[in-house]
């Protein structure tokens, strides 16, 4: 179980009001709503444009090709708006991906970008996002501008007492008629004070302005979820081919350098009895008993391979037994619990016991443990395997650890890989798989 080691940190003092108004976060995020106004103008006016006119021309030849360059301009635009949103408010949203024309040619492509919803997502975007910006730009420039105003006054009225001509300020009204004055100090504290609730308050309100256009961002400008969900199966089959691809070279490296050889070694003694049976049987006698001691270890090193491509007592027996005999083969005590149930289909019962496995090899290994626990269990629809020691802590699923590469395999059937390994322990390694009976 790999370590990794982190500086502990105090805590600052500064409070959080004031930690969030200085933040580098608060003020890239008051120029993205800033940006907002100008760049939803562009977007909206050539949306609107662009859509109209297509639209206009469709009862002539050129509507089409119109309508679908101006969809690829949306998606360029889209792609400007993704770029203003990872440099300001880091959100990775991924490209949607490039338009793939069943057909070639140019009549092919105009048909497949109508066709793509990503490119009318991007339409959507420019209609809709154009109100919202107006309302968030107004927003924020409101709050910021007045509170700041608000928290500088009394300021002001000290520094620039020569401003007016009475003694006190009217914040509106033309004089004619009535108004509203400042004309105690105790109204310029509280105006003072409430600037000052306004500015701490502010970097909260752009956040909750920004979450906005985070949501529409990723949902429009984004692939869609079924988009992405092919992306990760592709993602996940190569893991799968790899994996597939990597057993195969152990196995065969297994048999070539133990049973392989050992058997060719066999050949040769056998060979060699033969030719001393006439003139010295007991030499050959000899050589035969321990021919019969290598085959008893190649068998045993074929038993060992069998099980590591899938074990017999898995599945004869199933889960239960399968995980008890591997935890009794650990250097570390092991206590296996195994919820009674129906057993799942085997692909998910075997990458459980490889799981359970590999788990219970990193505590030989790197724990350090005294004692660890094997449970497994079935939640709803989740079959659960939960591997825990008293030892070191520290794992990680970091690159190039063995770890890393347990939760690729994981992910490939819809797993998920849960560490919860502070420095010093107790380690928790939770593996959770789809239930498929």
């Amino acid at each position: 179980m790999d370590s990794a080691y982190a500086p502990q940190h105090r805590g600052s003092r500064v409070p959080v009001g004031l930690r969030a108004l200085f933040s580098g976060r608060t003020w890239r995020e008051t120029l993205y709503l800033f940006l907002n106004l100008p760049m939803a103008m562009v977007m909206f006016t050539y949306t609107v444009t662009v859509v109209s006119l297509g639209a206009g021309l469709l009862v002539t030849f050129l509507g089409i090709p119109v309508l679908a360059g101006g969809l690829a301009g949306a998606r360029g635009l889209g792609a400007l708006e993704r770029a203003r949103a990872r440099a300001l408010l880091g959100l990775d949203v991924a490209d949607p991906g490039p338009v793939r024309a069943a057909k070639p040619g140019l009549l092919g492509w105009v048909g497949a970008v109508l066709k793509s919803g990503a490119s009318w997502r991007h339409v959507v975007y420019g209609l809709v996002h154009f109100p919202w910006a107006v309302f968030s730009f107004a927003c924020s420039l409101t709050f910021w501008s007045v509170g700041w105003a608000l928290l500088a006054y009394p300021l002001l009225r000290w520094a620039f007492p020569a401003y007016v001509d009475q003694p006190d300020i009217r914040l509106w009204g033309d004089g004619s008629g009535p108004g509203f004055t400042l004309d105690g100090p105790a109204e310029i504290v509280v105006t003072g004070g409430i600037g000052l609730l306004m500015v701490l308050a502010g970097p909260w309100v752009i956040r909750g302005l920004t979450q906005v256009d985070r949501v529409m961002v990723q949902g429009l400008l984004g692939p869609s979820s079924l988009a992405t969900r092919v992306v990760e199966l592709e993602s996940d089959r190569g893991v799968v081919v790899d994996t597939a691809a990597a057993d195969l070279r152990r196995i065969e490296r297994d048999l070539h350098d133990g049973a392989q050889a050992r058997l060719v070694s066999l050949a040769m003694d056998l060979g060699l009895a033969r030719e001393k049976l006439a003139e010295d049987p007991q030499a050959a006698a000899k050589m035969v008993d321990e021919a019969h001691g290598e085959v008893k270890i190649a068998l045993q090193e074929l038993r060992d391979l069998a099980r590591g491509i899938h074990p017999a007592i898995l599945t004869d027996r199933g889960l239960g037994p399968a995980l008890s005999a591997l935890a009794a083969r650990c250097t570390v005590p092991v206590t296996v619990g195994v919820e009674p149930m129906r057993r799942p289909a085997a692909a998910i019962e075997g990458i459980a016991y490889f799981t359970a496995s590999e788990l219970l090899q990193n505590v030989s290994k790197h724990s350090r443990a005294d004692r660890a626990t094997l449970d497994v269990w079935r939640t709803e629809d989740r079959l659960m395997v939960l591997v825990a020691d008293d030892g070191r802590g520290g794992a990680h699923t970091g690159a190039g650890t063995g770890l890393a590469g347990l939760a690729e395999r994981l992910e490939s059937v819809d797993g998920v890989l849960i560490v919860d390994s502070p420095d010093g322990g107790p380690t928790r390694i939770t593996a959770e798989l789809p239930w498929r009976g």
